[in-house]
């Protein structure tokens, strides 16, 4: 699957955790990219890249049509990230997270289908699932979200069923919790901030414990994108593809982190938490279609993370708000920034 179906990506969300990454990965494999993001956690993500021929940054919001229909003229595929993104960020203020991931849909469709956009790849999540007691939870599995993050995004899966797409065609991914080191760092996820925890305060704190979560490396993750935009248009059209590693249990993950560092002296503190989503994802569909297969483990995750905090690229990590979804979010005004960004 190395032949390039298209050459011209919009990347919607490109600003983010997952884009920092992915967005460098897309210009290495020859692609010509555009990032269209309001860009909260700044343009500086791509510093080494931002100087490419083959890049372009457009600071828009997504529940603006206008602009959208302006900026996707000319390109050929679409990967949506953009959202409010974990279950805290979007209950700061749920209906300003609803006008985000959801009421912002149609408009998108309508703008992809005005400029002919080929491919439609959109990021849903495993948290669809809710709380699921079988081993392997499969793409087919009957999905019970627990939060109003996680039910828009399966509500967003269903409208996109309903369009017509013409020509043209979609995919829906179904990620892991991603963890690794990327430009813009979060350090709300947990592999990242129980490694960030052992690193600066040597204890980590595990809410619960008992959770199964899936995960994937971000390295892995930004691969299962350029994978989606190669596939042929049969594998892939109207499918759902969950994308993971391994299934940890919150406790595993802690005690996963600790070994990897390698110090014996950081301490493992247990607190009760209300979050019971737990659930085992099973990621042999995108295997078998596709011939995906993950390749960069839990451990090269914590790992990296190690080195790029030691090495200072990780200033201040307990207390910058920029790690922080949440934090970031309460120190902005996304319900006005139609005045800012042409809304």
């Amino acid at each position: 699957m190395s032949e390039r179906l298209f050459r011209k990506v919009a990347v919607i969300g490109g600003g983010g955790y997952v884009g920092s990454a992915l967005v460098p990965h897309l210009l290495t494999a020859g692609y010509e990219v555009k990032v269209i993001d309001l860009f909260l956690f700044g343009q500086n993500v791509f510093e080494g890249v931002r100087e490419h021929t083959r890049l372009s940054c457009v600071r828009a919001d997504v529940r603006n049509e206008t602009v959208l229909r302006q900026e996707l003229q000319g390109m050929e595929a679409v990967i949506h990230l953009a959202c409010v993104s974990n279950d805290p960020s979007f209950e700061l203020d749920p209906a300003l997270g609803k006008s985000i991931n959801y009421d912002a849909m149609p408009g998108l469709f309508r703008a992809a289908r005005a400029c002919r956009i080929r491919r439609f790849i959109y990021a849903s999540s495993s948290s669809v699932y809710g709380v699921r007691e079988e081993p392997d939870v499969r793409e087919d599995s009957p999905c019970s979200p627990l939060t109003d993050y996680s039910k828009y995004k399966l509500l967003c899966e269903e409208e996109m069923a309903k369009e017509d797409w013409g020509e043209g065609d979609y995919v829906i991914v179904r990620p892991a919790t991603v963890c690794g080191y990327a430009p813009r760092l979060r350090l709300d996820l947990t592999v990242n901030i129980l490694t960030i925890q052992a690193l600066v305060r040597k204890e980590v704190t595990v809410f619960g414990g008992s959770q199964r979560r899936p995960n994937i490396n971000i390295k892995d993750m930004i691969e299962v994108y350029r994978i989606l935009l190669e596939a042929p248009r049969e594998k892939i059209h109207r499918q759902v593809f969950n994308s993971g590693y391994t299934n940890l249990s919150v406790r595993a993950i802690a005690e996963l982190v600790c070994r990897q560092l390698g110090d014996p002296s950081i301490k493992i503190l247990l607190q009760p938490t209300n979050d019971l989503r737990s659930y085992h994802v099973n990621s042999d569909k995108i295997n078998r279609v596709l011939g995906f297969q993950a390749r960069h483990s839990v451990e090269d995750a914590v790992q990296g993370l190690a080195d790029a905090y030691r090495a200072g690229r990780i200033p201040d990590p307990m207390t910058r708000p920029i790690y922080y979804n949440i934090k970031v979010m309460q120190g902005v005004d996304l319900k006005n920034a139609g005045e800012s960004f042409g809304l």
